[in-house]
């Protein structure tokens, strides 16, 4: 379905996401790599080694979640816009993403904004909850949101201003 639609299939995700549910932290990054290219951006940002890309740069990067603190500096580095980190352990009803975001306007802390699914549909409100936009974010803003959990698989933009 990737290669026709664009749309990854529910088995890859579910695949990507049980491997940080079975996690003990139950947050990381999700590496949304499905094709084999020359790329390791997202290795050499990691502070803690916590993305392995195999001796052949063509490997898809594997996670390890023992080492993965969450940080969000692999999804501002990655120039495909693969990654988002999720944290299920943010609250009771809500999981949070940290994501990637290279539109216009830039959201701020405190707004609420319309969660998009893989299929470009609004799915539900979502909260700003940070907005980091600095030099070393070279022009990609990672913005951290709260989700609903019921629509945590879902998920996967924002849509600022209607």
């Amino acid at each position: 379905m990737l290669e026709k639609t664009g749309i990854v299939t529910r088995d890859r995700l579910d695949s990507k996401i049980n491997e940080l549910l079975s996690s003990p932290k139950r947050k990381g990054a999700i590496l949304e790599c499905y094709e084999e290219i020359p790329c390791n951006p997202c290795s050499t940002s990691c502070p803690t080694n916590a993305i392995i890309i195999k001796p052949d740069i063509n490997a898809k990067p594997e996670i390890d979640y023992e080492k993965c603190t969450a940080c969000g500096i692999c999804v501002y580095n990655c120039p495909g816009l693969a990654i988002l980190v999720l944290d299920m352990n943010y609250s009771e009803s809500k999981v949070l993403f940290k994501i990637s975001y290279e539109l216009l306007p830039i959201p701020n802390n405190g707004d609420i904004v319309k969660g998009i699914s893989r299929s470009g549909k609004e799915i539900c409100d979502v909260e700003v909850v940070k907005v980091i936009n600095g030099n070393k974010q070279d022009h990609t803003s990672l913005i951290s949101v709260a989700v609903p959990k019921e629509h945590f698989k879902e998920f996967v933009t924002i849509k600022v201003g209607v």
